[in-house]
């Protein structure tokens, strides 16, 4: 599905299947999602016979949506003024009415930071063989970030992690909790699973930058990222531009492509 989160998604419901916990003869899964984690929920779920039910904000795109259902996933919407938060207590809510509901929870399930210790981490080592200076990631569940920074601090304490988050709901630098319209960051909380010790810098990007610099990238490399990307190369892109950075290997995670958001604020400037 071409989402950093299909490796996640895969690896909760294998993990949980391991553990005796849930089968696809018995349980319904239910999860709050902002789309990507839903989206790789929804493809495994399939694959394997369950049914799901997938929880998210009115505000997610249209293209999240119609996939979702196109992989035969039951879909709950929440008022987008209630952000993620809305999204997980009506998920669990749900959960609570059905004695067969398995929550994967991505915000707190410990298998999250952990398939990217094994597998992103990693990858981001061989691909640049061990000469990297920083990585740039947006913060949705915190789980990306967390455990690319936990492989690669294993091999060099002195590489630099920095996160991600909207201008507009800048809670991990101080902030308070609002709307913004980079789909897939800044949930409006500290996700339980966010090792933010392991992270240099938080950089807060708005919305307006994100979208514009997604644009830029796509008409000038030809990489159609979608806004959590955008969001991350604003940060890269700041960083690189400061003296001490000058000539270091800055590695930026781009977690989905534009596709995903074609209805979206995105696609509204074509000229």
């Amino acid at each position: 599905m071409a989402s950093v989160k299909d490796r996640l998604a895969k690896a909760m419901i294998e993990d949980a299947e391991a553990r005796g916990l849930i089968s696809a003869e018995k349980t319904h899964i239910i999860e709050p999602t902002s789309g990507n984690t839903g989206l790789g929920l929804a493809l495994v779920a399939a694959s394997k016979g369950y049914r799901i039910t997938l929880v998210m904000p009115e505000s997610a795109s249209i293209e999240r949506r119609a996939m979702m259902g196109h992989l035969g996933a039951e879909l709950v919407l929440t008022p987008a003024a209630a952000g993620m938060s809305g999204a997980i207590k009506q998920a669990e809510a749900l959960a609570d009415e059905d004695k067969n509901a398995w929550i994967p929870g991505q915000f707190v399930n410990p298998v999250n930071p952990l398939v990217h210790v094994e597998t992103t981490g990693n990858e981001l080592w061989v691909d640049t063989e061990g000469k990297l200076d920083a990585v740039v990631a947006g913060i949705g569940t915190g789980g990306t970030i967390s455990g690319i920074a936990q492989t690669l601090h294993q091999r060099n304490s002195e590489i630099k992690i920095f996160g991600v988050e909207p201008q507009e709901s800048h809670v991990l630098t101080g902030g308070e909790p609002g709307p913004h319209g980079i789909q897939g960051i800044g949930a409006g909380f500290k996700p339980e699973i966010l090792d933010l010790p392991e992270i240099e810098k938080v950089i807060a990007v708005k919305t307006e930058d994100a979208l514009k610099t997604a644009r830029l990238i796509a008409r000038t490399e030809g990489i159609a990222a979608g806004i959590s990307g955008g969001a991350a190369l604003v940060a890269a892109i700041a960083l690189a531009k400061q003296p001490e950075w000058a000539g270091k290997t800055i590695a930026v995670i781009i977690p989905d492509f534009a596709g995903r958001y074609l209805s979206t604020a995105l696609f509204e400037q074509q000229s």
